[in-house]
């Protein structure tokens, strides 16, 4: 007796194996496990080999979104897929990155549940907690359709929007982590303050007071003074200021000085200046008691 026991043992261990093995499905032999990255796609993932790809359209409110599904759903085994969806374009100016990402929430639960159980299937949506993947901003997400339910990893980049589902009839399911964990996105771009700053320029303020003082004015061509005067600069350095008794506050540049600058008639500036030195008192008009309005060139 003592003789069969070694033997009854690793028949039994055996048989505990098998059943250990059969539980986790043919998925589980790394063997039928690739590294998957499309072509035309941002990232790359672990999953079973030969996954059904579906690429596709989808009215979204007042848009057409690109769908593509990376699904690998075997009649006894989990589910994985991964969902890339775009569309939905980038545009501080209009709506914030977390409106948009919420927008691409909203079309993938309802381009997804469909796709794996039928027109007519409800699925729940669960956030659970926020996540970053190498720069990108991202949430994580609890999803249950009928008896299937798992967790939902979703980013969103310049470019498009990627779900990242994995659904189980089972309460813990090893293969969750494995393929979940192995899903990567480059990493994030960031964009350089001074492209932002050539995208949105900001209009110039003392062009703005310029048209709200003289909404009718015509601009000055050639080389004249202001409206009135006969004046006119002669060369480059005329910048220093000029004492007249009938001279105007509004003197216009000289197109032709340096830079080729146009002249704002902008009015009274003071309140607008950063600094605003006294001018100089000729000496010969002090010791004759001249008195008249300052004239200058602001050169912006």
């Amino acid at each position: 007796m003592r003789k069969q026991r070694p033997l009854n043992f690793a028949l039994a261990l055996g048989f505990v194996f098998a059943l250990f093995a059969a539980s986790f499905g043919q998925s589980e032999n790394p063997g039928d496990w690739q590294t998957f990255g499309p072509t035309g796609e941002e990232f790359s993932v672990i999953m079973p080999k030969d996954p059904v790809a579906e690429t596709g359209k989808m009215a979204y409110h007042k848009m057409e979104l690109n769908t593509r599904l990376y699904l690998s759903a075997p009649a006894t085994g989990p589910v994985y897929a991964v969902v890339s969806l775009s569309g939905i374009k980038s545009n501080p100016a209009l709506y914030s990155e977390m409106e948009r990402m919420n927008s691409y929430v909203d079309a993938f639960k309802k381009f997804f549940v469909p796709r794996l159980k039928g027109k007519e299937a409800v699925g729940k949506l669960t956030l659970t907690k926020p996540r970053k993947l190498n720069g990108h901003d991202g949430r994580e997400y609890q999803l249950t359709i009928a008896d299937l339910s798992g967790p939902v990893q979703v980013y969103s980049t310049r470019r498009r929007f990627y779900a990242v589902v994995f659904l189980s009839n089972k309460k813990e399911d090893p293969l969750r982590e494995r393929f979940i964990s192995s899903f990567v996105l480059p990493e994030k771009m960031t964009v350089p303050a001074e492209t932002a700053t050539v995208q949105s320029p900001m209009p110039d303020p003392a062009a703005s007071a310029s048209n709200a003082h003289e909404p009718n004015k015509p601009k000055s061509s050639g080389a004249q003074g202001a409206e009135g005067s006969t004046d006119s600069p002669t060369s480059a350095d005329t910048k220093a200021t000029e004492t007249t008794a009938d001279a105007k506050a509004d003197t216009k540049a000289d197109p032709s000085a340096p830079g080729d600058k146009k002249a704002i008639n902008g009015g009274n500036l003071n309140g607008k200046a950063i600094s605003l030195p006294p001018p100089i008192y000729p000496a010969d008009a002090k010791a004759h008691n001249v008195t008249g309005v300052v004239t200058i060139q602001v050169t912006v």
